[in-house]
C-alpha cells in the first residue's frame, strides 16, 4: 500500500511514527489489527516483537531523545490526552492482559510519557471475547491518534480497512458458522 501520503501530513509537517510493540502470540492471530496499521501506514509504522530482556535496537535511544509517548490506559484520575510534541507513538499490541504484563515488565516503557486517548465512542472491535469496555484495539488507537493530529486521510483509510476486517455488529466468534 505504501507510506503516508503528503495530503495527510498536517501543515506543521513533522513525520509521525508508530511502533507496535507486539506480544509474540499476536503475530499468528487472525484477529490482530496491527497488520492493518502496517498495511495502511507503510513506512510510518513498524511492528517489533516484544522481548522483556532485549528492547528493540535503537528503541531506548529514541525514547531518551524525546518526542515518544506510550499510548496506554491510565488510572481514572489520569487525563493526559495532549499529543503536542509527540511524533512517535508506541502501542503495545496484544490482549489487554498481555499489554499490562508487557508494560510492568519493561523498565524502558515505564520511562515513557503515557498518553490516554479519549475516544468519541465505544470500541467496534468484536473479534475477541471479554473486551474491556473503555479500551480500543490497536487499529482503533492509531485511528484516534491520526484524527487528533490532523491526518484525516490516513485515519479514514485505516477505518475503512478496519470496518471491513471486523464482523458485523452482533456476531461474535462462533456465533454463526463460518465466522
Amino acid at each position: 500500500m505504501g507510506g503516508v501520503s503528503d495530503a495527510s501530513v498536517p501543515p506543521w509537517g513533522h513525520e509521525m511514527k508508530f511502533t507496535l510493540l507486539t506480544h509474540f502470540k499476536e503475530f499468528e492471530k487472525p484477529s490482530n489489527t496491527g497488520r492493518l496499521v502496517l498495511d495502511v501506514l507503510g513506512d510510518a509504522a513498524v511492528q517489533v516483537r516484544w522481548d522483556r530482556l532485549n528492547p528493540p535496537a535503537g528503541f531506548v535511544e529514541e525514547i531518551e531523545a524525546g518526542g515518544v509517548a506510550l499510548v496506554y490506559p491510565g488510572a481514572p484520575d489520569e487525563s493526559d490526552d495532549d499529543l503536542t510534541g509527540i511524533n512517535h507513538f508506541v502501542i503495545i499490541d496484544g490482549t489487554w492482559h498481555e499489554a499490562r504484563k508487557i508494560h510492568q515488565r519493561s523498565p524502558y516503557l515505564l520511562k515513557l510519557r503515557r498518553v490516554c486517548l479519549k475516544p468519541a465512542g465505544k470500541s467496534l472491535y468484536n473479534l475477541r471475547k471479554n473486551q474491556k469496555e473503555a479500551c480500543l484495539c490497536t487499529a482503533e488507537c492509531v485511528i484516534e491518534i491520526l484524527r487528533a493530529t490532523g491526518r484525516i486521510g490516513d485515519a479514514e483509510r485505516l477505518m475503512e480497512r478496519f470496518l471491513a476486517f471486523i464482523r458485523p455488529p452482533g456476531i461474535m466468534r462462533g456465533a454463526v458458522p463460518g465466522h
